[in-house]
């Protein structure tokens, strides 16, 4: 029964055994390198494989001659001096046996990765006979990487390198090689005049979380659960190695017990099964599985940069895609260890989604947007004009290969005259009723791909109604938006529908990506609204987009203030999905002295407070909420614990069967947590913060919830919001 247990690890380390060749009867080399290939220009050229323990290989490119011996694994690395672009090449590797690898170029090399619409083929095309009879191109290379998931980093993909030739490009994959990578590569080779290669590595439908190796959640705080869902997993890791020791332990005492049982004919207890944290991925879609199998085998082949095409199959991701890209580019760049190498992708195309609803896609093209602005040497391509509504696979593919390959040519290989860019919204403003739309990369001026004035503007009054359509009209390199129905408008969005397809674009023809603007917000706001907050002190500030099971403030100054303070104050700013903030300043007699209690009420801050407020000062800009001061009929809900709805506060007018303003507290301190306060004379909560070690999915409300509980508890709505941020202030005694 030990074996049976024990069957899944065996298997695992025999497969990881083969796969790393401990067993050799020659010199070798993973598939990755082989005759046809290009090596990366400019930069040096590392070569690895596998070979007897203490065996001599040589590796010989032209001139360059390098010499390694193989460790005790039977793992051998060298590396050759960087090489001008130039070939055709003879490789030769020579250990007890000799490997030759002709007609090698050295050129530029690039990794093309994503899903369906990057797995493509040049068979689906919808003019591909005459794009594939005309797809011969000595120098451009092929590599198309078998599809294959794992539980374990593989060390060797199975894949052939290919001169691009009318048969080559329709072999394999989906239909052949993918259209959009030929497109590019095709491209970069006729402008640059090198020798290109490209590294074919994609499935359809998959998530980006399987591309991601270990070391881009790691990087990436947002990720902390799905990173530690991972490195559970890893058998490096301390804490798997502990909970081994202790699966290893349970199937000891069972081994005993089910002896025990067996030698008094009695039945034995069942067999422990193995802890499902500390196996890999399972699936396809999880975490690191295609990573492990198409993505870790390659590096570190040279390579100049990497295209990526995916998207659609992390619908309602929202903005943590932002977070999942920055993970993906982070995480290859640290396999890769060749620097922050170019990354360059492809905004996905609207489509009709079935059941899904219309801004789903716009928050994924958010995401995308706010990853190329806010990681380095990212770029990214707007395809809102190729798109085809009832097909999420549009045909188009030369269009976005092209595009591509614009940006890399302009970024990364300095071709100053080439424009990769449609207009990108560079900023708001108002002026009276009509909002001004300033953009960059109005290349020739703005105008319309149909000559009619821009569509798919929508603006927003402050306080009255939803998003409206907007008259545009363009102006230079701006775009003027207005409508009877808006008095003082406060925000726009711009193509925020998943059939969107805007017909604004500049002078070169590329165009506007969805975006969605507010105007900036009112610093004044506090100092009009509420003139004694100019004499508080911000002990600490907050992005709530932060929350988590530990709370790591922007400011923190409870260690460093020293004064006494007579009151306390919060001020919490929401920014809701229709860009309008939301704002709340409220203060009252201190209720405390301590400052470590003060701020959101951890267990570490060993904050309980569940009384009556004195003197409550009340000043918001929502409607409905009693502004006023020395309000009377206040109180405070602040602790770590879970509750309940019984009034054990005694509140007049509270519920004890809903959640609301004088609710239980009961006794385990590690429960859902709550930090509130209430005008429960008015029936309104007037802030709630809850349960934020669920981080996006915490329950964050001014005023009451409008429906559900109205203490927002069970909300899981952090995530709604585009910003969210407490300030909690002291005012020090005179």
């Amino acid at each position: 029964m030990k074996t049976i247990f024990f069957h899944g690890i065996l298997t695992a380390i025999l497969s990881s055994f083969f796969s790393l060749g401990f067993i050799h009867a020659e010199v070798r080399l993973p598939k990755i390198f082989g005759s046809h290939m290009v090596l990366q220009q400019g930069k040096p050229i590392q070569v690895w494989g596998w070979a007897n323990p203490g065996e001599s290989v040589t590796v010989q490119i032209g001139e360059a001659k390098q010499t390694a011996v193989a460790n005790a694994q039977g793992e051998w690395k060298l590396s050759l001096p960087a090489m001008k672009a130039g070939g055709p090449y003879l490789m030769k590797v020579n250990g007890t046996n000799e490997i030759a690898m002709e007609n090698i170029m050295i050129g530029e090399v690039w990794l093309c990765s994503g899903q369906s619409n990057m797995e493509m083929g040049m068979k689906m095309f919808h003019i591909s006979p005459q794009e594939i009879a005309a797809a011969d191109h000595p120098n451009v290379r092929l590599m198309l990487v078998e599809n294959r998931w794992t539980e374990r980093p593989q060390h060797d993909i199975e894949g052939t390198w290919k001169v691009c030739t009318p048969q080559s490009i329709a072999e394999g994959g989906w239909n052949g090689f993918s259209a959009t990578a030929y497109y590019f590569g095709r491209e970069l080779q006729q402008q640059l005049g090198v020798a290109v290669g490209l590294i074919d590595a994609d499935w359809g439908g998959t998530r980006i979380e399987s591309w991601t190796a270990p070391e881009g959640f790691a990087a990436v705080p947002a990720l902390k659960e799905e990173s530690d869902r991972v490195q559970w997993a890893n058998p490096a890791n301390p804490a798997h190695q502990q909970r081994l020791q202790q699966a290893l332990g349970e199937l000891d005492q069972w081994h005993r017990s089910a002896r025990e049982a067996w030698q008094s004919s009695q039945a034995a207890p069942p067999v422990p099964t193995f802890p499902v944290e500390l196996r890999g991925p399972q699936e396809l879609q999880q975490a690191t599985a295609l990573y492990n199998g198409m993505i870790h085998p390659l590096a570190p082949i040279g390579i100049r940069g990497a295209i990526w095409y995916q998207g659609e199959s992390n619908m309602g991701d929202g903005m943590r895609y932002a977070d999942r890209m920055n993970a993906l580019i982070t995480g290859w760049r640290q396999v890769w260890r060749q620097g922050d190498f170019p990354f360059y992708f492809v905004q996905i195309a609207p489509f009709l989604y079935p059941d899904k609803p219309p801004q789903m896609a716009p928050e994924i093209w958010e995401a995308q947007t706010m990853a190329s602005q806010s990681i380095p040497n990212t770029g990214m391509v707007v395809i809102n004009d190729v798109g085809e509504l009832q097909d999420i696979h549009p045909q188009d593919k030369r269009t976005v290969g092209l595009r591509l390959a614009a940006l890399a040519l302009a970024k990364t290989y300095g071709k100053k005259q080439t424009i990769f860019s449609g207009p990108v919204f560079q900023s708001l403003r108002a002026q009276g009723p009509e909002l001004h739309v300033h953009f960059d990369h109005a290349h020739g001026g703005l105008t319309t791909r149909d000559g009619k004035t821009p569509d798919w503007f929508e603006i927003i009054d402050a306080e009255e109604g939803d998003f409206v359509p907007a008259s545009a009209r363009i102006s230079g390199n701006k775009v003027i938006l207005s409508s009877p129905q808006v008095k003082n408008p406060v925000a726009m969005r711009f193509a925020w529908s998943h059939v969107a397809m805007p017909n604004l674009m500049n002078g070169k023809g590329l165009p506007a990506g969805a975006f969605r603007a507010a105007l900036p917000a009112d610093h004044q706001w506090l100092k009009t609204h509420a003139p004694d907050a100019k004499d508080y002190e911000v002990i600490y500030d907050l992005d709530l987009k932060k929350l988590g099971a530990e709370i790591v403030y922007d400011q923190d100054h409870h260690l460093t203030r020293k004064k006494t303070f007579d009151r306390i104050a919060y001020y919490l700013e929401l920014q809701d999905d229709r860009l309008r903030t939301k704002q709340l300043f409220v203060s009252m007699k201190a209720f405390t002295d301590d400052l470590a209690k003060i701020g959101v009420p951890t267990i570490a801050s060993a904050a309980v407070f569940q009384q009556q407020l004195e003197q409550v000062n009340v000043v918001s800009n929502i409607k409905g909420i009693v502004n006023g001061s020395n309000l009377t009929g206040c109180n405070i809900e602040f602790w770590p614990h879970n509750y309940s709805q019984a009034n054990a506060g005694n509140i007049a007018g509270a519920s004890a069967e809903a959640y609301d303003f004088g609710d239980q507290r009961l006794d385990d301190p590690n429960g859902y947590g709550s930090m509130q306060i209430h005008h429960h004379a008015a029936q309104q909560t007037l802030f709630a913060i809850n349960h934020w070690r669920d981080g996006l999915r915490a329950d964050v409300g001014i005023g009451n919830q409008p429906s559900g509980e109205r203490d927002w508890t069970f909300a899981a709505n952090a995530g709604s919001y585009r910003t969210m941020r407490l300030r909690v202030l002291i005012r020090p005694s005179k």
